[in-house]
C-alpha cells in the first residue's frame, strides 16, 4: 500500500490571507493531506489570539477536502513527527522572503534530515499580501476585503 504524503504548512496566520489560502489550495493538489499549523507565536505579539486564528483558518478552508488545522507551540519538526508529515510547506512572495525561508529550511533539515521543505509561490495577484500589511490596514480601518477570504473578513468585522 502506498503511504500518504502529508504536508505541514506552519505559520502564524495573523490573520490568514488570500495568499495563504492560495498556497493551501495549491499544496492540496500536490499532497494527500495538508495540515495547516497555526503557531502560538507569543514572541510575535499577534493581533488575534491563537483560538481566533485557528477559527479563522478553519472557516477559510472549510470547503477544502483533506485539509485540517492544528494549533501548536513546539518545534515545527516535532509537530511534523506527531502528524506523520514528511514535508513542510513554506510560502515565498518575493526575493526578500527567500533568505529567511532558506535559513529556516536548512535549520529544519539540520534537526531532521528526513523532512523536506517545499517552497510555493502564491499567484502573482496575491504576491504582495502579508499578514503584517493586513494588520496595519486593520489598525487604521483600511480596506482589506480584497486581501482576506470573505469569511475571515466577516469574522474580523464582527470582532470590531
Amino acid at each position: 500500500m502506498k503511504s500518504r504524503k502529508i504536508a505541514l504548512y506552519p505559520g502564524t496566520f495573523d490573520p490568514i490571507t488570500n495568499g495563504h489560502y492560495d498556497i493551501i489550495e495549491r499544496a492540496r493538489n500536490l499532497f494527500d493531506e495538508v495540515i495547516v499549523a497555526v503557531a502560538e507565536s507569543k514572541d510575535k505579539n499577534p493581533l488575534f489570539t491563537l483560538e481566533q486564528r485557528i477559527h479563522m483558518v478553519k472557516i477559510a478552508i472549510k470547503n477544502l477536502d483533506e485539509v485540517r488545522v492544528v494549533g501548536f507551540n513546539n518545534l515545527t519538526v516535532e509537530l511534523a513527527h506527531e502528524h506523520d508529515a514528511g514535508v513542510l510547506i513554506r510560502g515565498l512572495r518575493a526575493v526578500s522572503d527567500f533568505e529567511y525561508e532558506l535559513q529556516l529550511g536548512y535549520l529544519n533539515n539540520s534537526l531532521d534530515e528526513t523532512i523536506e521543505t517545499v517552497y510555493l509561490m502564491p499567484k502573482l495577484k496575491h504576491a504582495f499580501i502579508s499578514s503584517s500589511i493586513v494588520r496595519n490596514l486593520l489598525k487604521f480601518h483600511g480596506k482589506t476585503e480584497h486581501l482576506l477570504p470573505k469569511e475571515v473578513q466577516q469574522i474580523i468585522g464582527s470582532l470590531n
